[in-house]
């Protein structure tokens, strides 16, 4: 599966949080691409590309895209 990298787009988790994509990574030793986020909070997440971009086990997708109208 390829992921088209977004810098700067924001997400917003199936639970309400608010993100920005900072960049795709991989992992040292699997290979596996990571997506890099930063919450409201200024924390910084990392999660498997295939986890960021899929579904919740009921089916929700679990980040989705908005634009900067949606967050105002």
């Amino acid at each position: 599966m390829s992921f088209e990298e977004n810098k700067g787009q924001s997400f917003r988790h199936y639970k309400g949080g608010l993100y920005k994509l900072i960049r795709l990574a991989r992992h040292t030793e699997t290979r596996e691409v990571l997506v890099v986020y930063i919450g409201e909070d200024d924390l910084v997440w990392a999660r498997p590309a295939n986890m960021f971009f899929g579904h919740t086990d009921d089916g929700t997708k679990r980040f989705v895209e908005i634009n900067e109208c949606e967050e105002n």
